[in-house]
């Protein structure tokens, strides 16, 4: 087994492909768009965070999220319109409740070990993203949800982070343009943030040297697995195009539900919606009051990261609302309302919106591993930590393939 089709251009799939091509195997990867990392991998909130390892399956995030409803500017937000998919997958949300503890755990120690494979791919390939190593840093207005941090904090150390709580002085500090009162915070120095887009592209163009093959602009229509391989059916302007694989990975976010139907397989991904915005910091002002270290709202879900010296980029929100990509005026007043309240110095007289479709599943850890065909495989459903996960799935994934080979 040598020839490998993967399924998507994002950070999944391209560090999928890496790894395999890194293996030895002849890689093939298609994604409907021009370039790579076009969509759900193109403006995220930029942060490599282990420290946001812990899984939403908790009672507390269901009570919330019904406080929420009737809020339109809540970070959650559900189109209640029934339709199967959605809340099929929230009744499977609620059933892996009991599994909060040991999730959150496995999510931290596969966190650390994709933090050490991405850097070590940043260096080899020598690729250039607006890389800071200043850490993140979790705030918090109410004691209650201080209080909560400190639990999930004992979850986070369990599984290997070094992490720490800080007071409102030496939050300051760290970082000194942060002067919104607040009950308290966690720092985690060994955090960092960058541009998962620029990430992205470079490591493509680094599978490019190496002879990973790129069919862009190419839909799949299907994949069919036998006995001798998978066959993937494709149009490329308008052109009708079918190739014989030994394998197929599927790296295709909230598309992979549909490629895993044709496999025969269950993927329950569900596309949840994030909002970004990214703020041109066009004056010397500006960038002095925009923050460099990254920062979690906790109680607002607001995360940002300094993308060189004259980006910021803030992001958040979770959306219900199927494979919807509107941009929603209403969704991004929030976050531009934020850095006017926490950063009145820093202009956002140009501002980039962006929207993407986290690929989620019910248990929050992605699916990664084989389908009932023996040469269909799936590395997709990161949701909100696609980046900082990828580099390890990739690499369990691809040893998978090769242990399927042997």
């Amino acid at each position: 087994m040598r020839s490998i089709a993967v399924l998507g251009a994002g950070i999944t799939g391209v560090t999928t492909a890496y790894t395999l091509r890194e293996q030895g195997f002849d890689v093939t990867l298609f994604d409907r768009q021009r370039y790579a990392a076009m969509e759900t991998s193109f403006a995220n909130g930029g942060q490599l965070s282990v420290s946001n390892a812990e899984v939403w399956n908790s009672w507390s995030t269901v009570v919330k999220g019904l406080k929420w409803l009737l809020t339109p500017a809540a970070p959650l937000l559900v189109n209640p319109s029934p339709t199967w998919h959605k809340y099929s997958w929230m009744g499977e949300f609620i059933g892996q409740i009991p599994d909060y503890r040991g999730n959150t755990v496995r999510t931290v120690k596969l966190a650390l070990a994709a933090r050490k494979r991405l850097f070590e791919l940043a260096e080899r390939e020598q690729i250039a993203f607006d890389l800071e190593r200043r850490g993140i840093l979790h705030i918090y207005r109410r004691t209650e949800s201080l209080d909560h941090a400190r639990r999930v904090n004992a979850l986070l150390i369990e599984g290997g982070l070094d992490r720490r709580e800080v007071t409102q002085d030496e939050m300051e500090r760290i970082e000194p343009s942060l002067r919104d009162p607040c009950v308290g915070g966690f720092f985690t120095e060994s955090d960092s943030t960058g541009d998962i887009h620029k990430f992205t592209r470079g490591l493509a163009d680094a599978c490019a040297r190496q002879g990973v093959t790129f069919r862009f602009e190419s839909e799949v229509t299907n994949l069919s697995p036998g006995a001798n391989g998978v066959r993937i059916d494709w149009t490329s302007q308008d052109v009708a195009h079918s190739e014989q694989f030994d394998a197929v990975v599927v790296c295709a976010g909230t598309a992979s539900r549909r490629f895993a139907a044709m496999a025969g397989d269950r993927v329950n991904v569900y596309p949840v919606k994030g909002y970004s915005i990214t703020i041109h910091l066009d004056d010397a002002k500006s960038r002095a009051a925009a923050p460099w270290v990254s920062l979690l709202d906790d109680d607002s879900k607001i995360v940002t990261s300094r993308l060189g010296a004259d980006r910021f980029r803030v992001a958040g929100t979770a959306e219900f609302n199927g494979e919807n990509r509107d941009i929603r005026a209403d969704r991004i007043a929030p976050l531009t309302n934020w850095c006017r309240r926490l950063f009145p110095e820093m202009e956002t007289a140009r501002v980039i919106p962006w929207c993407g479709l986290r690929p989620m599943m019910p248990d929050m850890l992605p699916r990664v591993g084989p389908g009932r065909h023996g040469r269909v495989f799936y590395n997709t459903g990161h949701g909100h930590l696609g980046w900082t996960l990828s580099a390890a799935t990739a690499e369990i994934v691809s040893g998978m393939v090769m242990a399927k080979a042997a």
